[in-house]
């Protein structure tokens, strides 16, 4: 008996590491992988249309959650501030290209303004973290305020500084700003990914809890204004 364990215990081990490797590998947002398409995009709204973009994490939430604010007209994920052309998803995620999980939002200024549009920005993530965000880590991770002009630039800090002085972090936030120069759009699986993928392990585990926090704190902060 002695003897018979001394062989199955090694490969009860080894099942039960590969079990578990598969469990992390199938959490992580970068690792999910089908084509390396993408586009740039001509950052020219349509007439009665703005833009914003934000980099707050794994760009499948982050689009879902401003999929549903009210006044926002389309979501696409994407790669923003990074320094090589035409980057891709694997590139991206060698954490080499600078650039980081974008999603770039096309919104009807007469129905919500960019002081909202950043106010929800701060609060579906943790600003705090420094390249990372939830499970996920790396630069493509870190939190980013895109802006277009110095007058969103400004709006953009003012609305910050209101996060803090309502403590809604504990921590400092370490967002960056920088002026959107280029956009790529992902590879087309990237688009709508929750919503096409709801039953995905990520998606269960990482971006709907995520986005469900998102819009209690939201709702709150809109109710108490903290």
């Amino acid at each position: 008996m002695a003897l018979n364990n001394k062989f199955t215990i090694p490969k009860f081990l080894s099942l039960a590491v590969l079990f578990f490797l598969s469990i992390f590998f199938s959490f992580q947002c970068h690792l999910f992988n089908k084509d390396t398409t993408v586009q740039k995009v001509l950052i020219q709204p349509k007439v009665g249309q703005k833009i914003a973009a934000f980099a707050e994490g794994c760009f499948w939430c982050s689009e879902h959650i401003f999929e549903s604010v009210p006044g926002v007209i389309d979501v696409i994920s994407g790669y923003a501030g990074g320094h090589t052309e035409n980057p891709t998803y694997d590139l991206v995620n060698t954490e080499t290209t600078g650039h980081a999980e974008t999603v770039l939002v096309y919104y009807d200024p007469s129905k919500i303004d960019y002081a909202e549009l950043c106010r929800i920005f701060f609060l579906s993530h943790d600003p705090t973290t420094l390249n990372r965000q939830g499970p996920d880590e790396g630069s493509s991770y870190r939190s980013i305020l895109f802006y277009g002009t110095e007058e969103e630039l400004e709006i953009a800090k003012k609305i910050q500084e209101e996060i803090k002085e309502k403590q809604i972090w504990k921590n400092s936030i370490v967002t960056e700003y920088q002026k959107l120069k280029e956009f790529y759009k992902a590879e087309g699986y990237h688009q709508n990914f929750i919503q096409n993928n709801p039953n995905q392990s990520y998606v269960r585990a990482v971006s709907i809890p995520r986005y469900n926090e998102f819009q209690s704190r939201y709702e709150l902060y809109k109710k108490t204004g903290k």
